[in-house]
C-alpha cells in the first residue's frame, strides 16, 4: 500500500477516534459540574479538560478567563483548537475523501454524512442548548462508523491501519484520563475536598462512564468502587476494551498485520511496551508511583506513533 494511502487512513481513524473522546471527555466534566463542590473545584474539572488535551496555552490566547461556556466553545466548535470536536471530524471526512477508493461506500457515507450533520447542528446550536444529547450524537457517530469498518471492509491492510490509528489514539486517552482524574481526587480535586462518600462514588463512576466501563467494573469487581481498582481496570484488563493492555494488544496484533521490511524494530517497541503491562500488578505500579507510570507510557506511545510513521507513513513534519 502507498504510503500516503496508509496515512490517511490512519489519520481518518485517530481523527475518528479524538472527536469521539474529547466528546466523553466533555460529557463526564458536564456531568460531575453538577455535583455539590465549590467554584474552585469546578473551575479545576474544566482546567483539567484542557490539561488531558494539552490545550491549556492555546486556551489562554484566545480566552480571558476559564469558564465552562468557552471551554465547551473551544472544545467542541472552534476550529483554530486542532482537537476539538468539529476540527476532528472536518478532518476525518477529509482523510475519508482523499481515499474514498480504499473505503467501502458505507464507511465513506458515514463519515460524510456525520460532518454533515454536525455543520447542522452547530449552526442550530444545538451543541450550545443541548450539550449532553450533542456529546452522545458525537459518540453514537463514531460508533456507527467504527462498526460499518467492521461490518463491510475487506481485512486488508488498509482495515488494518485504520485499526492501528483507532487503538494507538484511544491509549493515549485512556492514559490521560486516568492520570488527570487521578491526581485531581489525590491533590484535592471535586472529591478530595471533604466530601462524602456519596460524592466521591459519583466522581469515580463519572470516570468510569467517561471510557464505557460502568457496567464492566460492576460485573467484574462486585463492589465499591476504588481509584486503585479503576486504576487497575483501565491499565491491565486485557477483556476492558479501552484498557491500555487492549489498546495495546490490537496495536501488536495489527503491527503484525502490515509489517515490512523495515518495521521489525516498531514491531519490538511495540512488543516490548505490551510485555510490560501483561506482567504488571496494580500494586506494584502504585508503590512506583501511577503519575510517573502513566507519563512515561505517554512518552512510549508518542514514540510509538512516530516509528509507525517512519516505516509506514508519510514523514512527520520537522
Amino acid at each position: 500500500m502507498l504510503s500516503r494511502t496508509a496515512d490517511h487512513l490512519y489519520w481518518m481513524a485517530r481523527y475518528t477516534e479524538r472527536a469521539e473522546n474529547t466528546a466523553r471527555l466533555l460529557d463526564v466534566n458536564l456531568q460531575t459540574s453538577l455535583l455539590p463542590q465549590s467554584a474552585q473545584a469546578a473551575e479545576q474539572g474544566w482546567r483539567a479538560i484542557l490539561g488531558i488535551s494539552e490545550l491549556q496555552a492555546a486556551y489562554d490566547e484566545r480566552y480571558s478567563a476559564l469558564n465552562a461556556r468557552d471551554v465547551l466553545h473551544f472544545m467542541v466548535q472552534d476550529r483554530s483548537n486542532m482537537s476539538s470536536i468539529a476540527s476532528c471530524l472536518c478532518a476525518a471526512r477529509e482523510n475519508a475523501r482523499a481515499v474514498r477508493g480504499a473505503l467501502t461506500t458505507e464507511v465513506w457515507e458515514i463519515l460524510n454524512t456525520t460532518w454533515l450533520e454536525m455543520l447542522s447542528k452547530l449552526q442550530e446550536g444545538r451543541a450550545t442548548r443541548d450539550p449532553g444529547q450533542f456529546f452522545e450524537w458525537v459518540k453514537y457517530r463514531s460508533h456507527l462508523s467504527r462498526g460499518v469498518t467492521l461490518g463491510t471492509m475487506l481485512k486488508d491492510e488498509a482495515f488494518h491501519f485504520i485499526r492501528l490509528g483507532t487503538h494507538l489514539e484511544r491509549a493515549d486517552n485512556t492514559a490521560r484520563i486516568l492520570d488527570v482524574k487521578f491526581h485531581g481526587v489525590q491533590n484535592g480535586g471535586a472529591a478530595g475536598e471533604g466530601a462524602d462518600a456519596q460524592i466521591d462514588f459519583y466522581y469515580w463512576a463519572a470516570i468510569l462512564r467517561s471510557v464505557s466501563a460502568f457496567e464492566i467494573y460492576r460485573k467484574v469487581y462486585r463492589d465499591v468502587i476504588t481509584p486503585e481498582r479503576v486504576a487497575e481496570l483501565l491499565i491491565l484488563r486485557g477483556d476492558m476494551p479501552r484498557s491500555l493492555m487492549a489498546c495495546l494488544q490490537e496495536v501488536v496484533d495489527n503491527l503484525a498485520d502490515v509489517r515490512n521490511d523495515t518495521s521489525a524494530d516498531t514491531e519490538r517497541y511495540a512488543g516490548r511496551l505490551h510485555a510490560d503491562l501483561a506482567f504488571s500488578r496494580i500494586d506494584e505500579i502504585l508503590e512506583s508511583g501511577l503519575h510517573p507510570f502513566l507519563t512515561r507510557f505517554l512518552e512510549q506511545i508518542f514514540e510509538l506513533g512516530n516509528r509507525i510513521s517512519r516505516d509506514f507513513l508519510l514523514p512527520l513534519a520537522a
